[in-house]
């Protein structure tokens, strides 16, 4: 799950996704399964590191597709499809998110299944620099887990999907400066956070 596929993102991988979107709005089962194949990991993949954890995130990802084949017929082309999808995980993700801030369901058991954010191979690396690794990676985690949730987001979709500005504006509803405010502010506390590491 951590490794994800290539990402579509060219002109001509969204128009495959918008085609494929309007025969699911005439309700193509099998164009459905095809957008499933083509974004389930990486719907999976950021609802995890949103999350902090691979718990739930399966599931949560699955609403996100549920969701999306309701919203299907009233669905019109008014921006990228990846962009009316992340909109819909955003929702239901920000919505995960205040639910365990609420019920402080932050415990020691759900830490134990952080989802690293950055998967390396660690076949060639020692023992000692493999516990050095995963040391910095869980720093790392944990550091992106307590952001504010918009500055959380956009530096996963920036930084691990590699989204333009312009797109991570759109999903989370702000405009380009916001968005650059946010990941400037991410940066300034990851930085913080990460002192120590940086220091050694």
């Amino acid at each position: 799950m951590a490794n994800h596929p290539q990402k579509p993102s060219t002109v001509h991988d969204n128009d495959i996704d918008l085609a494929l979107m309007m025969r699911v709005k005439d309700g193509d089962e099998a164009a459905f399964e095809q957008l499933i194949k083509r974004h389930q990991a990486m719907v999976i993949g950021t609802v995890a590191k949103m999350l902090g954890s691979t718990t739930d995130s399966e599931d949560i990802a699955q609403q996100v597709f549920i969701r999306l084949w309701k919203s299907a017929p009233r669905y019109e082309v008014k921006a990228k499809f990846t962009t009316f999808l992340f909109t819909i995980m955003r929702n239901l993700v920000f919505n995960e998110s205040r639910r365990r801030s609420r019920k402080k369901e932050s415990s020691i058991d759900e830490r134990e299944d952080d989802f690293h954010l950055q998967t390396e191979d660690s076949q060639t690396k020692s023992p000692d620099e493999k516990i050095l690794q995963d040391e910095l990676q869980a720093a790392v985690d944990k550091a992106i887990a307590s952001l504010p949730e918009k500055q959380r987001m956009a530096v996963i979709l920036r930084r691990y999907e590699n989204m333009p500005y312009e797109e991570i504006a759109s999903i989370l509803k702000t405009s380009v400066s916001a968005i650059k405010s946010h990941l400037f502010r991410a940066r300034t506390t990851l930085r913080e956070s990460l002192q120590q590491y940086l220091d050694e």
